[in-house]
């Protein structure tokens, strides 16, 4: 990305300039969800978009999901599920996820352009930031691999660590647990903020975006967030997670708790 690109980027994901920015991210080669949100964020008046990684992984739509998402987002960051194609990291994954990614990568390299789509995917960058905010997969200190689930809220030592990685602010996703830790205090969901809306002030924080494609707050509706100036607006979106599951399902391959855990949002 050349320098101009980037500050250009960099204006978006400030949230800054004309337009507002949506940040989203675990699609999870969800096909149907994808479209579902970037319907939702193209009728709020949106068209700035970044992605915080794993386009691939777990459903049965990758080449589809990276089509679309390289072709809208400017700024896409590594997910440990993309990282997993080139077989890094893969032996922390749970054989049913592991499976997943060599599904994919299966699938990726049945396309004519697939080495190259395949390099693209394994080549994204760990982190974007700009000014004040940082923009990560995982955690500020493990960009990748490293989850911040809720109750690391409590973890001083660890919230110490991710804190000392953020100037002001940290976008993440890699947990598929929507919300927000201020530092010093609790993990906030959506439905506890006011309008389901967070306000960037003084406070350092980390923003969970929550996912696209794969919803484990018990909630099965896609999650995503609008970046305006310092004000990050969180939306559900619905989709049909049932014609999802069904897809997964048809897939001896794929593990069928993938489909049905699509439909409980776990």
């Amino acid at each position: 990305m050349s320098a101009d690109v980037a500050a250009c980027v960099g204006q978006c994901l400030l949230g800054r300039g004309e337009r507002p920015c949506a940040v989203i991210s675990d699609i999870h080669s969800n096909l149907r969800a994808l479209e579902a949100v970037l319907a939702d964020i193209e009728s709020q008046g949106v068209q700035n978009v970044c992605c915080l990684g794993d386009v691939v992984g777990y459903g049965v739509r990758p080449v589809e999901c990276w089509r679309i998402v390289s072709a809208r987002c400017p700024v896409i960051i590594l997910g440990n599920h993309d990282q997993a194609l080139s077989m890094k990291g893969v032996a922390r994954f749970h054989p049913r996820a592991r499976r997943a990614v060599e599904w994919a990568k299966a699938r990726i390299l049945e396309e004519e352009d697939g080495g190259e789509m395949l390099a693209r995917l394994i080549g994204l960058p760990v982190s974007f930031a700009c000014e004040n905010r940082l923009f990560v997969h995982g955690s500020p200190a493990g960009p990748t691999m490293d989850y911040l689930l809720p109750g690391d809220a409590f973890d001083l030592e660890r919230m110490n660590r991710e804190f000392g990685q953020v100037e002001l602010a940290a976008f993440n996703g890699h947990s598929h647990i929507p919300g927000v830790i201020e530092r010093g205090g609790a993990f906030i969901p959506p439905e506890g903020l006011p309008d389901a809306t967070y306000g960037i002030g003084e406070a350092q924080a980390i923003i969970n975006v929550g996912s696209v494609g794969q919803p484990r707050d018990g909630n099965p509706r896609s999650c995503y967030v609008i970046l305006d100036g310092d004000r990050v607006r969180y939306r559900r979106v619905p989709y049909d997670a049932h014609s999802a599951a069904k897809e997964i399902l048809a897939q001896p391959e794929l593990d069928p708790f993938l489909g049905y855990r699509l439909i409980e949002g776990r």
